[in-house]
């Protein structure tokens, strides 16, 4: 996959399936390709343990990393620390919740926000519905990855809070994640070029000056 898609696609999420699979060789072999690494483990557990982990994703070249609020203030604080001392540009960012949970959690994702945020961490994964309050609340140097992408027309499968590429452009999203979309396309590069086209006319739309009050519009 990374070989079809390389050189439109620069980035490509490393998961728990692949790692458990194939492990430290998947980072290496997407590195080796000239890509960006986003190790996706959600780590959560005692924190000595989360920084062990985050250590080990620095060395071994990820450019993002997971780790999950639920782990408390003090998973999270030595997951940011771990990421300082690395030294390597990886930045990390707080699970808040999954975008196969339904309901309304908008309250919870800003409070699991707010710990990733007061923590020291890079941002967090939320839903596109949630991203721009993150964005009010925290600033624009806070990042958001927005999990769930889906072109319209394609099924939203185990996920519930999903979304369009442009209107995670819209929102404020500084990553999205599109897995199925593409992975299961009969042709995987078209799939990738279709969402990155839409991407591209959003972030055009978005940063286009407001016409003038009474100014002709074509």
């Amino acid at each position: 996959m990374v070989e079809r898609l390389r050189p439109t696609v620069e980035w490509f999420k490393v998961g728990s399936m692949l790692f458990t699979a194939a492990g430290p060789d998947a980072v290496r072999m997407v590195k080796a390709a000239g890509a960006n690494v986003f190790l996706d483990l959600k780590f959560h557990d005692i924190p000595q343990t989360i920084a062990g982990g985050v250590t080990a994703a620095a060395r071994l070249g990820a450019a993002l990393v997971t780790v999950h609020c639920a782990a408390g203030p003090a998973g999270l604080q030595a997951a940011a620390s771990a990421a300082r001392d690395a030294a390597a540009g990886v930045r990390v960012l707080g699970v808040t919740r999954l975008t196969s949970e339904g309901g309304r959690l908008s309250r919870a994702v800003l409070a699991a926000a707010a710990q990733a945020h007061d923590a020291g961490l890079d941002g967090v994964t939320a839903a596109v519905r949630d991203a721009r309050a993150i964005k009010t609340r925290f600033g624009p140097g806070f990042f958001v990855l927005a999990p769930g992408i889906r072109p319209a027309g394609h099924g939203a499968n185990d996920q519930v809070r999903i979304a369009t590429p442009a209107q995670a452009v819209h929102a404020g999203a500084d990553f999205l994640v599109v897995g199925r979309p593409v992975t299961s396309a009969q042709d995987p590069h078209a799939a990738a070029s279709a969402v990155l086209a839409e991407i591209a006319r959003a972030t055009r739309r978005a940063h286009a000056p407001a016409a003038r009050p009474g100014a002709a519009r074509s």
